[in-house]
């Protein structure tokens, strides 16, 4: 067997591999020989078919079957000797005129080979970092929050400004019908919620869905419509009270607050504070470091400069996938996974320069970690080391969880490197100022 590249230009090649008798010869041989012990013909009795007929039913298929399997072994191994980085699979190159009754054959696969590039994280702009933080405000609405969650329910004869409003909507021709609670507050406007306004149980309330709640997507909730209608809705809907509400606020005492964190953990309406601002800032860092990573995958996608064998990963994409796609359908695919495709180049060069590898020890404690943090929001502030272990074995024994914990702790790392590389600048930012600015 030989096997020779032609270098086209920097991201383009094609391999030639030439296959001859003596490859494939012994092992085509041999597996005609073992058809032949078993193949039952009839007329002949088993293990006494002559070769010469075994070879003309079945040899030009074993033939076939063997110089495949020798051509991806041949180029598999050859990628790995050669130290070649190519983007996609090796595509064979059609032969119209390929001739199986010959001793010799040559085939030829055409490569995409990944480009030379240099990474730099350090730009010249500096790149924002959120430090998100909670205020004095989002604090005290969180206590009243927790008052109201934890508050006693008192039923009303008539629905006030304050009243937590349970009943039915519906809208028979637009398939609606469906029971929700909720509150004034949530409502758009003040027409909508005057219509409430003194209404009893058992009153219908006639309401247009379009404008109706503050948040559209509190129609997916209350009236339980897809997310694109809630996004197109405008029809009208009847609401049939059928509970009003009051309630009355819980006490600031230390039942309430051994109920929400454990025995003694909080003594204090100021120990409550600074927990809840503690707590909320972490989930805030979780939702900063969300924008930093795309901030910086962003970056780099756009100020490192680098060709793609664009041609050829078209052609690839065509056959990669289950379904086939044309030409012009494989076109349309490229220009929405290009961008995707350069960042895996660019993530791929800097966990190599910076030797970011994914160890199963790190994998385990991660899992641990993530174990724990799941307990602790369902109360379980202190599980055992054994409980802990047990839950990680089942969940690192299956593959599917182990690829998507890698891929977790991968981000992870890129993102301490990022913290620590990159030209950042800090930023402080509340909440609210944060969701408006990049969710509004």
């Amino acid at each position: 067997m030989n096997i020779t590249r032609e270098n086209i230009d920097q991201l383009n090649a094609v391999v030639k591999v030439d296959i001859a008798k003596e490859d494939y010869s012994d092992k085509v041989e041999k597996i005609l020989t073992d058809y032949r012990k078993s193949a039952n013909i009839p007329g002949f009795r088993k293990g006494h078919v002559p070769m010469s007929l075994v070879k003309k039913q079945y040899g030009k298929a074993v033939l076939v079957d063997e110089v495949n399997k020798l051509l991806q072994d041949a180029i598999g191994k050859y990628l790995v000797e050669e130290k070649l980085d190519v983007l996609g699979n090796p595509l064979p190159k059609p032969q119209d005129n390929l001739d199986w009754d010959s001793d010799a054959f040559s085939f030829e696969f055409e490569l995409g080979l990944a480009p030379e590039f240099d990474v730099k994280l350090k730009g010249k702009k500096a790149i924002t970092r959120y430090n998100i933080v909670a205020d004095d405000k989002m604090i005290d609405n969180q206590v009243d929050h927790i008052r109201k969650q934890y508050g006693k329910l008192i039923s009303e004869t008539e629905i006030a400004k304050e009243s937590e409003v349970t009943g039915k909507f519906t809208s028979e021709e637009n398939g609606i019908e469906n029971v929700a609670t909720f509150t004034l507050d949530k409502l758009k406007g003040k027409t909508n919620p005057k219509k409430f306004i003194g209404a009893k149980v058992g009153e219908v309330i006639s309401l247009k869905t379009k404008g109706l709640f503050n948040d559209v997507h509190d129609l997916l909730t209350f009236l339980k419509v897809s997310h694109d209608d809630a996004h197109n809705l405008n029809v009208e809907v009847d609401f049939e009270v059928s509970e009003i509400n009051s309630r009355e606020l819980a006490d600031l005492d230390q039942e309430l607050f051994d109920k929400l964190f454990g025995k003694a953990v909080v003594t204090t309406v100021t120990e409550l504070k600074e927990k809840i601002k503690k707590d909320s800032e972490k989930q805030f860092e979780q939702q900063g470091d969300q924008k930093l990573l795309n901030d910086v995958t962003e970056y780099l996608v756009d100020n490192t400069k680098f060709d793609l064998p664009a041609t050829f990963l078209q052609k690839w994409m065509q056959t990669a996938g289950e379904e086939p796609m044309t030409e012009e359908q494989a076109q349309e695919e490229y220009k929405k996974s290009e961008k995707s495709m350069r960042y895996q180049l660019i993530e791929g060069k800097l966990i190599n320069e910076y030797d970011l590898q994914v160890q199963f020890e790190d994998l385990k404690a991660y899992a641990l970690e993530m174990i724990k943090g799941q307990m602790a929001q369902f109360g379980q502030m202190n599980p055992s080391e054994k409980e802990l272990e047990d839950i990680a074995a089942r969940i690192l024994s299956k593959q599917d969880e182990v690829k998507r914990l890698s891929e977790q702790l991968m981000s992870q790392k890129l993102l301490d490197l990022y913290k620590k590389e990159a030209n950042l600048k800090t930023k402080e930012i509340t909440y609210d100022d944060f969701v408006k600015e990049f969710y509004s």
